[in-house]
């Protein structure tokens, strides 16, 4: 997988490189100090993830992220977490805070390889019944009963449905499949994420624990998911 790295700063680019050395599964084809120099090198070179920062002289990070095709893959690198939320407005695969940590990299790594596979051979989704949805992946039908899913994700033009054993894709956005799940045991907690209340194993104000998941919690959506999750009345309480 081909990825760039966009930072007006030459040691915080530097430093990110030393680490994506140690990473065989990714090839670093690009280092730039701004999202325009980058721009012209994506027209004639294959990119699929950036390694992006936020604030930089000439473009926003946040502004550059949504203007990428949808088959390109973003992870931040900021030296601010006040933009963590407004990176999933622009489905980032991850956030990371410098000073970036090895370990926290490697894991927004083979997230990011993770969802480029799964996004270049999408399931289609066949039929959607009462209780469950009949998804073709990888030459098989899946069937998805709703009561199994964790949670779903939505990146670009796709979710991803987790269960416990299986991470499928398909095409199709958050707004469409909640229309068709019941109100009583799903939540759209984010722009970008749907949680199935029933799995819900802790959370706090700002994130959701599902497994070994960790769902954030965006501003508009934590009120009615207290309200939902914990009733009007304990909600009020937080």
């Amino acid at each position: 997988m081909n990825c760039i790295i966009i930072d007006d700063e030459p040691l915080a680019r530097e430093g990110l490189l030393l680490l994506l050395q140690s990473m065989p599964s990714i090839t670093l084809v690009g280092s730039f100090n701004s999202p325009r120099k980058a721009k012209a090198f994506m027209q004639d070179n294959p990119v699929n993830l950036l390694f992006l920062d936020i604030q930089m002289p000439d473009v926003n990070g946040l502004e550059f992220a949504a203007s990428l095709p949808k088959e390109t893959l973003v992870i931040f690198t900021t030296a601010y977490s006040k933009y963590a939320l407004d990176s999933y407005q622009v489905d980032a695969i991850d956030y990371l805070v410098k000073p970036v940590i090895k370990e926290q990299l490697e894991r927004a790594v083979n997230k990011a390889l993770l969802y480029h596979g799964l996004l270049n051979r999408p399931g289609v989704t066949e039929s959607i019944e009462i209780d469950f949805m009949l998804v073709k992946a990888e030459r098989r039908y899946h069937k998805i009963f709703f009561k199994d899913i964790l949670y779903i994700e939505g990146l670009k033009d796709y979710v991803l449905i987790y269960t416990d054993e299986n991470k499928i894709v398909t095409a199709m956005n958050l707004k469409t499949i909640q229309k068709h799940l019941d109100p009583n045991s799903f939540a759209r907690v984010s722009k970008s994420f749907l949680v199935n209340i029933n799995h819900i194993d802790s959370f706090d104000k700002h994130t959701i624990y599902i497994k070994q998941a960790e769902i954030p919690i965006g501003d508009l959506f934590k009120k009615p998911f207290l309200e939902m999750y914990l009733g009007k009345t304990f909600s009020d309480k937080l």
